[in-house]
């Protein structure tokens, strides 16, 4: 009798075990998995300015890029001539976005675009971290 009890103990937990596994798997793939950019989807960019600017430059800066298309927030900060900015990539392109800024306004900036080894090092689930291995071991199964 205790065998028998011992066995059914043994099923249940190796079966709940299993289960869980299969939905933290399952998870995990549906979070990391690639998607295409939809109509929410927003991008971050920076545009490092070259000149020094004041606090009233920042606030036309601001209103500047407001009005371009597919801009969603900005932020200007006149001390480190930093000009950070979302936009839906749908509807407008940074490279276009920096262009048009260089063209229409007495500012000059580039955009920053990070190097791969800060792209690499940027990232929580970097390809040699656990996660990272955990994904890619299930996105091949399934």
């Amino acid at each position: 009798m205790k065998i028998k009890t011992i066995k059914k103990i043994t099923i249940w937990a190796f079966s709940v075990s299993m289960f869980l596994i299969v939905v933290v798997a399952v998870h995990i793939w549906a979070v990391y998995r690639p998607k295409a950019p939809g109509p929410d989807t927003k991008v971050m960019a920076r545009i490092d300015l070259k000149p020094s600017i004041s606090q009233v430059d920042a606030g036309k800066i601001a209103t500047w890029m407001y009005h371009q298309k597919g801009v969603d927030h900005v932020l200007v900060n006149p001390d480190t001539r930093i000009v950070i900015f979302t936009f839906f990539p749908i509807k407008a392109s940074g490279n276009d976005i920096v262009k048009s800024f260089n063209a229409e306004l007495p500012y000059k900036g580039n955009r920053f675009m990070p190097t791969e080894k800060q792209l690499a090092s940027s990232c929580p689930v970097a390809g040699s971290s656990f996660y990272y291995k955990v994904y890619k071991f299930i996105d091949n199964i399934l």
